[in-house]
């Protein structure tokens, strides 16, 4: 009888693709011994994701972080009571449009469409506020606190003195926008098909 050789399924690559799946933001790379580059899971990104309270971890390490992004992946997990209300004395032919025009706050509607539409979603426009502080119909002014700020980012020494300058350039004026933004483009990423795309205004045009 002939030996025939065979190659069984490399499982750690089928867990790393479920993995890179199901918590895109939880895949990084790192240097081996050798000075390779190779894959790697952030392990307190994939804790957080799985945890319904915030996740304390390592805070030194190369990566686009700002303080208080752990509750904005709370935020994003959270589940919520509430469900879509049909219209349809408001609406025009109703029962054979193929458009919906949705009412409500935003991250809650991201999260009641995740059922529906996961991975189906070609195309996704947004038109975000930017922080600029003017007087818009929504909050368009997210700035922590002052002393919030410096405390959640470690800017005081142990005996409660302030490390830096408190300049405009400071993060406390953008960490809340971060936050906010944060969590609803994590959930609207969700919704994009493999070849969808998402559009951001970021001026006139």
């Amino acid at each position: 009888m002939e030996k025939l050789e065979m190659q069984t399924k490399n499982l750690a690559n089928e867990k790393y693709e479920k993995l890179k799946e199901l918590f895109p933001n939880a895949i990084t790379e790192t240097i081996d011994d050798e000075g390779n580059l190779i894959r790697a899971i952030d392990k307190d990104i994939l804790m957080q994701e799985i945890s319904t309270e915030v996740v304390e971890g390592r805070e030194e390490r190369y990566q686009f972080t700002w303080p208080d992004k752990r509750k904005a992946i709370v935020t994003a997990n959270e589940p919520i009571s509430k469900t879509l209300r049909p219209c349809k004395e408001e609406s025009v032919n109703f029962d054979n449009t193929q458009n919906l025009y949705i009412e409500g706050d935003n991250l809650e509607v991201l999260k009641l469409l995740q059922e529906t539409y996961l991975g189906k979603i070609k195309m996704i426009y947004i038109d975000p506020p930017y922080n600029t502080g003017k007087d818009f119909v929504y909050n368009d002014n997210f700035s922590m606190d002052k002393d919030d700020y410096l405390e959640d980012s470690g800017q005081y020494d142990e005996e409660g003195n302030r490390l830096e300058k408190n300049l405009e350039s400071n993060g406390r004026f953008h960490t809340d926008w971060l936050n906010m933004m944060y969590s609803r483009l994590k959930l609207a990423r969700n919704l994009l098909s493999d070849d969808g795309a998402i559009l951001i205004s970021i001026g006139d045009i």
